[in-house]
Order: C-alpha cells, then structure tokens, then sequence
C-alpha cells in the first residue's frame, strides 16, 4: 500500500477538526482540495475513513483504526525533522499554544516577547479560548490549564502558582470604600457566566460567599474592562492589573486567592526534540514573567 505523507496530514486535520473546512484553514488549502485528498486515501486503503453528513465529517469505524496509525508517522516525522536540523540553539517554526484568556491577555505577550527576542525564528500562535484546549485533536501543541487534566494521553507539568484579589476603579472606591467583607454588599459584583465556568479552579463567587454577579462575562479580558468602567467589584489576576492602573485591590489580606498553571503536551511529544527544548526555556521565560508582573501589580 502506497501511502502520500501529505494525504495522512490531511487525515490528521479532518479528524481533529471534524470537517473540511477547518482543516482547510489550518493548512491553507481550499475545502475542495481537501475532499481531494480524502477520496484519494480512501481509496488507496480502501475502506471509508469518515462518515460524512452535513453536520461534518466523523472517524468511521475504519478510521478510528486508523488513527493511531496515522499519529505515529506524524510523530515519525517530527522526530525525522529533529534529527536533519541537529541540535542547533535556535529554535523555528511554528509553535501554537493553547491558554486561558486571562493568562493569553495579560502574561503570554510578554513571554512570547522574549521568546521571540531569544528565537527570532519562531512563529508563535496563542489560541485563547474560554474552555480546554483539546490536544489530543491537535488544537495545540501545548496548552495552559488551571487544572491538571484527569484523562487523556498526556503530559503535565506544574509552571507556577499565581494570586488573584478582589479590586475595583479607584474613583468607585473613593466613593464607596471597601475595608471588610460586608462591604461588598453595597458594590455590584463582575464575575463569570455560571454556567460557563469551565473549570472548578474559575469559581471565585463561591469563595466570595456569592451566587450571582450583577456584570457577567466568560472572558476575562471582558471582566477587566467592566471594572475599568467603573461597573462594580470582581476578582483580578494580580498579574493583569499593571495594565490596570485605575484598579485597586480591597481586602488584600482577607480576601487573596491562589491558584497554579500547569503545561499539558500529548505524550507522544516527549519524543520531539524541538517541543522539549521549547518547553524548557518557555516556561523558565513564563515563570520570570510570571513574577515580574506581580511584584509591579
């Protein structure tokens, strides 16, 4: 059996996208070429790889075996490229990276920065999304998480703890001060949509005492600017707030949360040289970040 390397890529991508059409942005083909290039490896291996229908395409039976298959030579490939470009200092290429918004908005770009600065070779992509990032469909090729995933062929790492409080605009606290909890009655609360918390790690109305913010969002860049608004009180990465001057923290010794970062990669990337190098300076880079910004919070 006769197998084009490019087919099996394209394999990949419709299988993690589950349709034509996202595979066909990421690789910067057009959907028609892509359905191409299905039919063509279907029938060099002569099954049905998809089940296809206008809700997209779904791994048939036969696709499903042959998936696994499919990742070990896209894992065969990467090592090979490790191997032709020897163990150089310089990092290249494109490195997508999955994160929380908040970690996205207000900490990545000054990572990325120096990453940027040490490897000028690199293209960085940050996927920022209110949910998970799924690896294991290839979404990243790492990803940020509050939580350590429970499921799932993968790698993980703690980067760092990080602190939050709760703050508002100085011009509302000069008005209504805030020096107990009971005080907080007298704000409106921002916070998240409920039932869009999508992780446990996320539900600060809780530890507050409260069930319901008068101001929701599920992004937390969204939440920052509802506070620089002067719209109520809500709970701030203390690594956000130098790009907030006009909010203050309240309660800072009654009321401080912690939480951590932890780095996820699928297991197989432990293989992949380039990934591993990457990891390593990257979150010796995020770490410094990390704490840069919330000594200057």
């Amino acid at each position: 059996m006769d197998l084009n390397w490019d087919d099996l890529r394209v394999f990949l991508h419709v299988a993690r996208g589950e349709g034509l059409t996202a595979a066909a942005r990421t690789l910067r083909l057009d959907p028609a070429t892509v359905g191409r290039r299905i039919a063509r490896l279907e029938e060099v291996v002569g099954e049905a790889l998809f089940l296809k229908s206008p809700q997209g395409y779904q791994l048939s039976d036969a696709g499903a075996r042959y998936l696994p298959h499919a990742e070990a030579a896209e894992q065969a490939a990467r090592a090979a490229g490790d191997a032709l470009a020897g163990t150089t200092e310089d990092l290249s290429g494109p490195v997508r990276i999955g994160a929380p918004d908040g970690c996205a908005n207000y900490l990545l770009p000054s990572v990325c920065a120096r990453m940027l600065d040490a490897h000028p070779a690199l293209e960085l992509q940050i996927i920022a999304l209110p949910r998970v990032i799924n690896l294991s469909k290839r979404e990243a090729d790492l990803a940020i998480t509050v939580s350590p995933p429970e499921t799932g062929r993968l790698t993980v790492q703690k980067l760092a703890d990080y602190h939050l409080h709760l703050a508002g605009h100085r011009d509302l606290l000069a008005r209504l001060p805030v020096a107990t909890r009971a005080d907080i009655a007298a704000h409106r609360i921002v916070g998240y949509i409920p039932d869009m918390v999508f992780d446990r790690e996320l539900d600060y109305l809780t530890e507050l005492g409260l069930d319901r913010a008068a101001v929701a969002s599920n992004s937390v860049a969204v939440q920052l600017n509802l506070l620089r608004a002067g719209l109520g009180l809500g709970v701030v990465h203390d690594f956000a707030l130098p790009a907030a001057p006009d909010l203050t923290r309240v309660l800072r010794t009654d009321f401080a949360l912690r939480r951590s970062f932890y780095i996820v990669r699928h297991a197989d990337d432990q293989k992949v040289v380039r990934l591993r190098r990457f990891t390593r300076i990257f979150n010796e880079f995020f770490r410094d970040e990390l704490a840069r910004l919330e000594r200057d919070a």
